[in-house]
């Protein structure tokens, strides 16, 4: 009983220090969003800063146009693409679980190697832009990489397989239901925790992901369509993308007094705050979809 403590006590201590660790360098960025630009390049960002500035969050205001239709890009492109990927990750999840499915052994083979091999990244761009021709379009921030992942895809069948009483879905099937019936109106509603903890950690890729806009979005043509997380990283590389994309919106910014350091960790606060407020309210989803989820023996 001493040592069963003991050992709660010991967790939760290293568990603390984990979440110490994680959550100082959000911290950090957000005071550094609040140093002054001069104060942080002479002295580096500090928790204690000598001197405090609201002016990188003055120019994320004035530069609102550019900003909030990346924010507003970033939104579609996790709501649509995290709603499509849990259809088609379910729908396969469930496929690869009916018995006597013929083929069955050979789909669910080819889903594992898709795990351990690709065809590189060469291959898969000739295929999108010349194929599937969703360059430069807003599609180009949902198909690639993020529709179906493999991994998620056992997940959800380990799910049903071990959470959900075959009977009730053969005793459906006796009573006439389709298969799309019993799919929609019984497995979804008895799968919620592991349906959220995909949507989680899908949203969570979605909204984090520049890969794809950086392979498949131009500055000419598609620069409409990018995200928050593309325009930060266009900001570090060159802070005149700020005040080019603000004057083709009509909006005038002086670069010359820009606060360039700051301005970055203002954004990179801004962009991950509705990460921040949004995942709490999914965690206990998260925890207990990835404890009834996983292999089990």
């Amino acid at each position: 009983m001493v040592q069963g403590k003991g050992m709660k006590v010991l967790a939760n201590v290293i568990l603390t220090i984990m979440a110490v660790i994680a959550i100082l360098p959000i911290i950090l960025l957000l005071i550094g969003s609040f140093t002054d630009n001069a104060t942080a390049l002479a002295e580096g960002f500090s928790y204690t800063p000598s001197k405090l500035s609201i002016e990188a969050y003055r120019y994320i205001v004035n530069a609102w146009s550019t900003v909030g239709r990346g924010y507003l890009n970033t939104i579609l492109v996790t709501a649509v693409g995290t709603v499509v990927s849990l259809i088609v990750t379910a729908m396969f999840g469930y496929g690869i679980t009916v018995k006597g499915l013929p083929g069955g052994r050979v789909i669910t083979l080819m889903l594992v190697i898709s795990m351990l091999f690709n065809g590189g990244i060469v291959a898969q761009y000739f295929v999108y832009t010349n194929i599937v021709n969703v360059k430069d379009s807003f599609f180009a921030l949902i198909m690639p990489n993020f529709i179906m992942n493999a991994f998620n895809v056992i997940l959800v069948s380990n799910y049903f397989r071990n959470n959900i009483s075959g009977e009730i879905l053969e005793a459906a099937r006796i009573d006439g239901a389709s298969e799309f019936r019993v799919f929609w109106k019984i497995l979804l509603p008895l799968s919620v925790p592991i349906l959220a903890t995909i949507g989680i950690m899908t949203a969570i890729g979605y909204w984090n992901d520049w890969n794809n806009g950086l392979y498949y979005l131009s500055p000419r043509d598609g620069s409409k369509y990018y995200t928050i997380q593309l325009i930060l990283n266009q900001i570090a590389n060159q802070v005149q993308f700020l005040a080019s994309e603000a004057a083709k919106m009509g909006v005038t910014l002086d670069t010359r007094s820009m606060p360039t350091t700051t301005v970055r960790m203002a954004i990179a606060f801004v962009g991950i705050l509705p990460i921040l407020i949004a995942y709490p309210f999914f965690q206990k989803y998260f925890v207990k979809g990835i404890s009834v989820g996983g292999v089990k023996g």
